[in-house]
């Protein structure tokens, strides 16, 4: 008896020792299997930021959800070029996928001036009502008509005022001020002359050196932006006017859309709004970080009120009907949404 009993668990155990190598084997196979689809992902932030976080969240999503067949490699940093390149490389289907900030995007679909008008929302509530409904999905649909197609939309946050030597609270105190702008924003210039202050082209790196020397005032930007660059060293008065919020598109070429069969391209659009989600979550909490430290660092924060940033608005009637004469019904319809 004790011989078979032996025997029997010499057999349970070399059976055993077969299924295991048998499923280590298929383990392997698994993560040896190359994809049957390469696609490239073109990011020009940091690693860790939030749209690069964003946009590898979506890689990996479409990797799970495809059971690996599709591969999306992600190149952050601008490793694949300049927002501007990389849209025309998409137009031809060069770069597969990409995180463009709308305002590049406006150069190829015009109407997109729209969402970028300044002092447009009320809020960050306001915004991503707007882009989370009807307006926000026709306007990614309207993209697929420029050699793109839009598939969801990122944070990027709000920018606002910061200024070294006084605060900016009410229209008057904008007068005069030398408000560093970037030197490819015909929109922001106008934005400053409209504001009567001179607006003063200056390369983002040099902005530090430029406040402190006295070159300008002051400047514009997101929270993250300015505690990451140490503008509150030099720039203290921080004014929380909120005047642009410039939305972010994750797009696709049409070329490569055009070959990805229609089950998988409802994989790609689902997983995309899934990393919106995330990514807009990761902004919320780099600005509260980054706001945080600017604070303990010496910044004084005005947060404008709504009767004085309707005096802001007011004072953009000329832009609007500049750059969105066309579309000024649907700037009624966003303000009022």
């Amino acid at each position: 008896m004790k011989k078979r009993i032996f025997a029997c668990s010499i057999l349970i155990l070399f059976i055993s020792a077969i299924v295991g190598v048998a499923d280590i084997k298929e383990d392997v196979d698994k993560k040896e299997a190359a994809p049957e689809i390469v696609l490239s992902y073109a990011e020009n932030q940091q690693s860790d930021y939030p749209t690069t976080l964003g946009a590898i969240r979506f890689a990996e999503l479409v990797s799970q959800r495809t059971e690996g067949r599709i591969m999306i490699l992600v190149k952050d940093s601008g490793q694949m070029g300049t927002e501007t390149e990389v849209l025309k490389q998409m137009k031809y289907g060069g770069i597969d996928f990409a995180r463009v900030s709308i305002s590049q995007l406006a150069s190829y679909a015009p109407e997109l001036n729209v969402l970028q008008m300044p002092y447009l929302y009320d809020n960050s509530a306001h915004m991503w009502r707007v882009l989370d409904g009807e307006i926000g999905e026709e306007y990614l649909n309207n993209v697929s008509d420029k050699d793109f197609i839009g598939l969801s939309w990122y944070d990027a946050g709000s920018r606002n005022f910061y200024t070294s030597n006084k605060q900016i609270t009410c229209l008057d105190d904008v007068k005069g001020l030398q408000i560093r702008v970037q030197d490819s924003s015909q929109l922001m210039i106008d934005v400053i002359n409209a504001l009567e202050g001179v607006p003063v082209p200056v390369d983002y790196a040099k902005v530090y050196s430029a406040i402190e020397t006295g070159q300008v005032d002051g400047a514009e930007n997101n929270w993250p932006s300015y505690e990451s660059m140490q503008h509150y060293e030099v720039a203290k008065y921080f004014t929380l006017d909120e005047h642009t919020r410039v939305p972010e598109m994750q797009i696709v070429s049409a070329h490569t859309w055009e070959k990805i069969s229609k089950e998988d391209q409802m994989i790609i659009l689902e997983c995309a709004k899934e990393s919106s989600d995330y990514e807009r979550l990761l902004w919320r909490q780099q600005e509260t970080e980054s706001r945080n430290l600017a604070i303990k660092g010496g910044t004084v924060v005005y947060e404008m009120d709504v009767e004085e940033k309707q005096k802001f608005r007011d004072a953009m009637t000329d832009i609007y009907e500049k750059y969105c004469g066309n579309y000024m019904d649907v700037i009624d319809v966003i303000i009022n949404y």
